[in-house]
C-alpha cells in the first residue's frame, strides 16, 4: 500500500517542480507582470485548474521557495542538542548556512540565484508575499521559543523571534548587496561570519536580563 502512495507523491512533486521551473524561466525572460498564469500553464503543459491546485496565487509560483524555510528556525530550536541554548543553535545554523552558501543567507554568487533574487525583490507583489512568509516564520519561531526560554512571559519569546528573523533578513541583505557589487561569495564569507557573530552577540546581550534558557 505504501508504494503507490509514494509514487503518487513523487509524481505530484515532479509536477510541482515542472510548473515552478516553467514559471520562473518565463518570469526571468519577460518579467513577472508581463507573464500570465495562462502562459505558465501552457509552458508547463498543464491546465490552469491544475496549476492552481499546486500554487494558489501567481506569486506563489516564485516565492513558494521561501515557504520551505518558514519553519526552519523553529525546527532548529525544537531539535537542538541538549545543553545548547536556542540562540546558540540558531547562530550555529546561520553560520552553517554561510559555509554551505545557502541562498537564504544571501551568500551565494551563482548567476541563477542572483537573477532569482533580483526578480523577487524588484517586484512589489513578490516582496509583499515574501513578507507573509517571514511573518509565519516569526510566529513559528515564537512558539518554539516559548518552550526554549525559561520565562513565563510569552512576549519574551515573541520579541526574540521578531529580532532573530529581522536580524537574519538584514544579514542576508547585506551579503547580497556585497555580491551584487561584484565580489565573490568566497571573498565575502569572512565578513559575513563576523557580521553574524556580532549580530548574535547583540541578541545574547538582549537576553541577559531573561532567566536562563532551558
Amino acid at each position: 500500500m505504501n508504494a503507490p502512495t509514494g509514487l503518487r507523491e513523487r509524481k505530484k512533486q515532479r509536477t510541482r517542480e515542472t510548473i515552478s521551473a516553467a514559471a520562473i524561466t518565463l518570469f526571468l525572460e519577460h518579467g513577472f507582470d508581463q507573464v500570465s498564469v495562462a502562459d505558465v500553464a501552457v509552458a508547463a503543459e498543464v491546465s490552469k485548474p491544475t496549476l492552481f491546485k499546486y500554487f494558489p496565487t501567481k506569486e506563489d509560483l516564485v516565492v513558494h521557495r521561501f515557504a520551505d524555510h518558514q519553519t526552519m528556525s523553529s525546527t532548529v530550536v525544537a531539535e537542538r542538542p541538549p545543553g545548547v541554548s536556542a540562540i546558540d543553535a540558531l547562530h550555529r545554523h546561520f553560520r552553517d548556512g554561510l559555509a554551505a552558501r545557502d541562498p537564504i543567507t544571501g551568500l551565494n554568487d551563482d548567476e541563477d540565484v542572483l537573477a532569482f533574487h533580483h526578480l523577487v525583490y524588484s517586484t512589489p507583489s513578490l516582496v509583499a508575499r515574501v513578507s507573509r512568509y517571514l511573518a509565519r516564520a516569526e510566529e513559528a519561531l515564537a512558539r518554539a521559543l516559548v518552550d526554549a526560554l525559561d520565562s513565563d512571559r510569552e512576549i519574551t519569546a515573541a520579541l526574540l523571534a521578531g529580532q532573530v528573523i529581522a536580524t537574519e533578513r538584514i544579514l542576508a541583505s547585506v551579503n547580497w548587496q556585497r555580491i551584487v557589487a561584484g565580489r565573490s561569495a568566497d571573498e565575502v564569507h569572512p565578513e559575513a561570519v563576523a557580521d553574524a557573530d556580532h549580530a548574535y552577540g547583540l541578541l545574547r546581550q538582549g537576553l541577559a536580563g531573561v532567566a536562563p534558557q532551558k
